[in-house]
């Protein structure tokens, strides 16, 4: 399943690798996109969205509703 997140608070390469590392501790296989322009963050994954937008703001950024 696709599912789309604005993430706020990414401003370079390692945030994404943060958030990345993140959602794969909740899914290992899932395949996560980031396009930090437009606080984007898209993932491929079977984990539910609560799941993945927890990990998100757990490492500290936050996750538009």
């Amino acid at each position: 399943m696709n599912q789309s997140f604005t993430v706020t608070g990414m401003s370079c390469g390692h945030c994404e690798k943060a958030v990345t590392q993140a959602i794969r501790q909740i899914d290992p296989q899932a395949e996560v996109r980031i396009d930090r322009s437009h606080n984007l963050v898209q993932v491929q994954s079977q984990q539910p969205r609560e799941a993945l937008s927890r990990a998100i703001t757990e490492e500290g950024y936050a996750v538009a509703a």
